[in-house]
This record gives structure tokens, C-alpha cells and sequence, in this order.
């Protein structure tokens, strides 16, 4: 049966949706989570209310395995060389330390997992610095939009996971300087984005898969890796994180 958690008290409490145990049945076959090879999660962070909200959505969910938790930056660097896991979500500010130092150090031990930040901070430097760290989602605490276990999937399947209302502000940054064709360049290279590529990267930037946003743009899903081919050497990056994180030029 479907509960609401709460953290905080008074009148900043926060309240979060749990969905109800299993595996949604129209989850397609071919995609990364199924209840027989779930993905599996690590936890780090030193709120003790909020790893507990965490924790009960994606243990609520069939496609997750909650590998384990910590809440520090010496947890998390054990855990990280304790299990093979495929997502780290790890909040900034840790008793020890920062959850930067842990992502980078994550991606020097498991270059292929995925870091998403779970943070009270709802700026776009912190934003940012993780993805220029190579996290591919930043979600804050106390919104209503959090849904952890869909976050997860969402990272697993080549997707960026962004709340809502900083996505919005990352995407507030692009519009003029596409314009200006100053923010969408590297100095190295002087080529624009083409309008598709363009759009490619602003969908990306809005956490959409390659599948979704070929359907959106109505083209392949071949198609937009292509395009996001292109926007990658012309932008010099590498990861969808990095492209993101131009957007602040």
C-alpha cells in the first residue's frame, strides 16, 4: 500500500511519496532494471530522516537493490571498494567531508558507475562542479518533484536526473547565449551547434534518453545518437554531463 513520509517538523516539513512494493508492469524489457537484475545502489548521506525516506522508495522497488549505507565520506569509500554497484547517490555535505571528494573518487575506482547528488543546495555551481566531476544527476532535498527509485532508473539508461526547478535555470542559461552562438562553442574549435544538435542538447540537459528524444523531435533514436556524436566533438566533451555543464559558459 501506497504511504506518505515526512521529514523536518513544523512548518518545514517536507512530504514525499512511497510508492507501493514491485515492479511496475509496463516497464519495458529491453531497458536497464528488471526485477531479475535489479541495480544496484549505494547510499551516502549523514541526514538520517532523509536516507531513511530514500531508503524505503527504493527498497519499495523491484528493480532496485539497495546494496548499502553509509553517512560519511570514510562509508562511502568503503562501500565503494566493497561491492560492485552501478549507482552512487551521495549528498554534498558529509561530517568528513564533501560528497565531491567521494564522487571523484568513485569515478577513479568504478569509471563506469553512475553519481547522482542528493543536496539542501539549489544552485548552479554546485550543479556544475558534479557534473564537471562526471555525476549525471543533481537532485534537492525537500521537493516535491523527488522520486528516487525513477531518478536511478533514469541515470542507468543514459539519462541525466535534475530536479525540475534547476534544470529550468541550466536551461534559462542556454536560450540567450545560443542566441549570441557565444555559449555553445569551445574557443578551441569556433564551431557552432547546428539547431537540431541544439535541440538534442537542450533535451538532454532536461534528463530525456536518447529513446525519448527521438520521439519528442520525432526522428531515430540512431539519429539523435548521431547528432549527440557531433555535439560531443564539437563541444570537446565526452559525457553528457560535460555538455551540460557548458551551459554555464
Amino acid at each position: 500500500m501506497s504511504e506518505f513520509l515526512t521529514t523536518g517538523k513544523g512548518p518545514s516539513a517536507r512530504h514525499y511519496f512511497a510508492p507501493p512494493s514491485g515492479s511496475p508492469s509496463m516497464w519495458p524489457g529491453f531497458l536497464a532494471g528488471q526485477a531479475d537484475k535489479p541495480v544496484r545502489v549505494l547510499l551516502v548521506d549523514d541526514d538520517a530522516n532523509m536516507s531513511r525516506v530514500i531508503a524505503h522508495e527504493l527498497l519499495a522497488d523491484l528493480r532496485i537493490n539497495l546494496l548499502g549505507q553509509g553517512a560519511s565520506v570514510k562509508d562511502g569509500r568503503r562501500l565503494i571498494g566493497q561491492h560492485d554497484f552501478d549507482v552512487l547517490l551521495v549528498d554534498l555535505n558529509l561530517g568528513d567531508g564533501t560528497g565531491f571528494s567521494l564522487i571523484k573518487h568513485m569515478k577513479a575506482m568504478r569509471p563506469l558507475a553512475e553519481a547522482v547528488v542528493i543536496s539542501a543546495m539549489e544552485d548552479e555551481q554546485h550543479a556544475l562542479k558534479a557534473f564537471g566531476l562526471g555525476a549525471t544527476g543533481y537532485l534537492v532535498k525537500n521537493s516535491w518533484f523527488g522520486n528516487f527509485a525513477q531518478d536511478v532508473l533514469q541515470v542507468v539508461n543514459g539519462g541525466l536526473s535534475i530536479t525540475p526547478s534547476l534544470a529550468r535555470r541550466l536551461l534559462g542559461k542556454l536560450e540567450p547565449a545560443v542566441k549570441s552562438g557565444a555559449a555553445l562553442k569551445r574557443s578551441e574549435t569556433k564551431e557552432k551547434l547546428s539547431e537540431r544538435e541544439t535541440q538534442v542538447l537542450e533535451l538532454i540537459a532536461a534528463g530525456h534518453t536518447s529513446e525519448a528524444i527521438g520521439a519528442r523531435l520525432e526522428i531515430s533514436e540512431k539519429t539523435v545518437n548521431t547528432h549527440i556524436k557531433n555535439l560531443f566533438r564539437k563541444l570537446g566533451v565526452r559525457t553528457r554531463a560535460q555538455a551540460v555543464m557548458l551551459l554555464n559558459l
